[in-house]
């Protein structure tokens, strides 16, 4: 049977105003229902961005929240809290919150950035230890990536190109990459909806078991927010 995770846009309320990315703003709601094989109703997720200060600055907290529903969560239960505080001019991030429970896999982490010394203080709660790591410049959280992508200008893009970025995740520097599979207008029961196809590389591991797992389709004209994700079998 073909594995299939497929995220599908719900609801979006926001009121759109100028601001310097011109691709989100506070008040963005995102709910995404998650299906195994197409078949049945796997779990939901949702991302919210709201404002508040950090430090004294004004900066984006987005929620994401994940969990599994029905039949599904009876075997694996996976309840995910996420949160990354970034900067708004700059979309860099401050502060990133990762406590997760994915079928007993357990993780509750708290990741402070100072770009100034590019150092990353990680707080382990589950361990009780915190230590400093080194990043790169220009670093993003798990979260803060999806938005810093989300404002890029991807009109010019041609079949095949890629985009890097750098990901601190896990007290590890990544290099995360996207390629570009071209434009597709996907039908859905909203209707035909034009879209942007990418491939990211992913670190395999628990979930996907090679780095090519992933098939995203974003919203071309829609501030790019995803759309749908394909897991291969």
């Amino acid at each position: 049977m073909q594995k299939k995770l497929l995220f599908i846009l719900l609801i979006s309320s926001v009121t759109w105003a100028q601001v310097a990315n011109q691709a989100f703003e506070k008040g963005e709601w995102l709910r995404y229902r998650i299906s195994y094989s197409n078949f049945f109703n796997a779990g939901n997720a949702t991302l919210q961005i709201k404002e508040t200060t950090y430090n004294g600055k004004e900066v984006y907290n987005v929620i994401g929240k994940g969990k599994t529903t029905g039949v599904i969560s009876w075997f694996f239960k996976v309840k995910d809290h996420y949160e990354s505080f970034f900067d708004k001019d700059h979309l860099l991030p401050y502060r990133f919150i990762r406590d997760i429970n994915e079928g007993g896999y357990t993780k509750n982490k708290e990741i402070l950035f100072d770009h100034t010394s590019h150092k990353a203080l990680v707080k382990d709660f589950e361990k009780n230890t915190q230590n400093n790591y080194d990043f790169e410049q220009g670093v993003q959280d798990m979260i803060s990536t999806l938005y810093y992508l989300r404002s890029m200008d991807i009109s010019g893009l041609k079949k095949g190109d890629e985009i890097s970025l750098k990901m601190f995740f896990d007290e590890k520097n990544y290099t995360f990459k996207l390629k570009f599979l071209g434009r597709e207008t996907i039908n859905t029961k909203f209707g035909k909806v034009a879209t942007a196809k990418f491939r990211p590389y992913v670190q395999s591991g628990r979930v996907f078991k090679e780095e090519e797992s992933l098939t995203v389709w974003v919203f071309y004209f829609y501030h790019h927010s995803p759309k749908l994700l394909n897991s291969p079998p």
